[in-house]
């Protein structure tokens, strides 16, 4: 079972944002908003909500689980 499958990149390149954007937004950092569109890193349920919020969608929307 690896990381959760995420639409971050798509949403946040749709709204030109850069990955620091991203990160100063919801309270992380550009390393960390990297590692979860690289599915590096599961974000916390409160950053999957911050994200979802900022891009104004649902959290079903952006992440996926894969078994």
């Amino acid at each position: 079972m690896g990381p959760i499958a995420n639409n971050v990149r798509a949403e946040r390149e749709a709204r030109g944002m850069t990955q620091s954007e991203l990160g100063a937004a919801i309270g992380l950092t550009r390393q960390t908003v990297a590692a979860i569109e690289q599915r590096h890193y599961s974000p916390s349920l409160e950053a999957a909500f911050r994200i979802a919020r900022l891009f104004e969608t649902t959290v079903d929307a952006l992440f996926q689980w894969e078994e």
